[in-house]
């Protein structure tokens, strides 16, 4: 029954219909749209000078794509509640838009804000019209590049994933949210450490390519001065035929007068170019926080640290507040709801170490053992007492409850389709998330 059932039902997807097909009979042919061997819309770092900031660049964008970004709704204290299950959420964790995932569309934005200075976030989907310039809830989003900016309104170029080409839209600032670096000083102004290096490793490229383009540079001094004409027309043959000796030998070898000479001038330049060019390379790994065993994955847990304290959290930051300020309204953010970004400490933390933090997070009632066997990648256990906040070193008394890690809040949903008319009708202090008596 298995294998009739299979048979009816199975499909092959090589065999199947081929849109592309035109001579497929009874199906009319669907226009795909343009085609292309790559994605206009991929982010480049071109210029061969620019591949040693390239890498330092992919680097940090790698970093900070790593980060875990959620859409979630914090008490009056500010504590994190729970993740809203929304489409900027789904932007955030699962993909952005039908050509990247999550991970990919913020390590393409950490890399155009080093590279540009300022990366555009277009919303391409979202649930309604908007209205007043509010957005209701986003779908998809994409990478867009700035046109003309105007006081109210950014022209940009972003990609239609409808047709496959590059469109120019003009939109309220509003509607977009407008990255900047905050590593603008460092990056991107006109004598910053990253363009002088840029600038060094262009000249370096320029040597290295005249210096292996093939020529001989040969200097031959001739038996006789060349004060005359007469003398400049035999060293202008002379040189021609040492010319044609080189072209025509197959072993490049040639054969001169006794009384001549033959200086060869292809040897390395001696310049401090190489020096300067290390020495640039340091200092912008310095500004960045960043050491050769970072890049090489030896650094210990203090620099690693102050790595991601001081260079990927101003990434993480200027996204989320971004976010918070065009893509969540007044009347969310009042309900606590607000983009956080999230690290995973153990991540950094070597196999031998474990087991003793393991056991002071969970003494400390800090995580549950189910949330530590989760970071450790097991299952978790159907125990009740897994979920518990308590120190299993001590014997809980008679009738003591624990905390659960599955924790509830008094704090009213937010709908964000809820129109404005429906907020006003809302008591301050329910919009608040409090009750009479926290008034009193």
């Amino acid at each position: 029954m298995g294998l009739f059932k299979f048979l009816k039902h199975a499909w092959n997807t090589l065999t199947g219909y081929d849109p592309s097909d035109k001579q497929v009979s009874g199906i009319s042919y669907i226009n795909l749209g343009s085609a292309f061997s790559s994605r206009p819309d991929r982010i480049y770092i071109r210029g061969n000078e620019k591949t040693v900031v390239g890498s330092i660049y992919n680097r940090i964008a790698l970093d900070v794509s790593m980060l875990v970004y959620k859409h979630i709704r914090t008490d009056k204290d500010g504590k994190y509640i729970e993740t809203i299950n929304s489409g900027l959420n789904d932007i955030l964790n699962v993909e952005a838009n039908i050509d990247q995932t999550s991970d990919v569309f913020i390590r393409d934005t950490v890399i155009q804000m080093l590279d540009k200075a300022t990366c555009i976030h277009a919303p391409i989907e979202i649930d309604e019209s908007p209205k007043d310039g509010r957005l209701i809830d986003i779908k998809s989003m994409r990478i867009a590049r700035i046109i003309q900016e105007y006081p109210q309104y950014m022209t940009v170029e972003v990609y239609d994933e409808r047709t496959g080409v590059m469109v120019t839209r003009t939109f309220p600032k509003r509607q977009l949210a407008v990255i900047e670096s905050p590593l603008f000083a460092i990056t991107n102004s006109p004598d910053s450490i990253a363009n002088r290096l840029i600038r060094k490793l262009s000249l370096m490229d320029a040597v290295d390519e005249q210096s292996g383009s093939g020529k001989l540079d040969l200097v031959v001094q001739l038996p006789y001065t060349m004060k005359t004409d007469y003398q400049k027309k035999l060293a202008a043959e002379r040189k021609s035929s040492i010319e044609d000796q080189l072209k025509n030998s197959p072993y490049g070898i040639v054969y001169t007068d006794a009384t001549e000479k033959v200086v060869q001038l292809n040897r390395p330049v001696e310049n401090n170019i190489m020096k300067s060019t290390e020495y640039l390379t340091s200092m912008l790994l310095s500004q960045f926080y960043m050491t050769q065993s970072i890049l090489d994955g030896t650094a210990d847990e203090k620099t690693m640290l102050n790595y991601y304290q001081r260079t990927i959290v101003p990434f993480a930051e200027a996204i989320c507040k971004e976010y918070n300020r065009k893509f969540l309204t007044k009347t969310a953010r009042s309900y606590g709801h607000t983009i956080a970004y999230f690290s995973d400490p153990f991540k950094l933390v070597p196999m031998e170490k474990i087991a003793d933090i393991a056991d002071k997070f969970t003494r400390n009632e800090i995580l549950s053992s189910n949330e530590i066997r989760q970071k450790i990648g097991m299952l978790p256990v159907k125990d009740p007492k897994a979920d518990e906040l308590r120190n299993k070193n001590l014997n809980p008394t008679e009738g003591q409850q624990y905390a659960t890690t599955n924790t509830s809040s008094k704090v009213p949903e937010y709908d964000a389709t809820r129109r404005d008319k429906d907020i006003l009708d809302t008591p301050i202090m329910e919009l608040l998330g409090l009750d009479e008596k926290d008034n009193e």
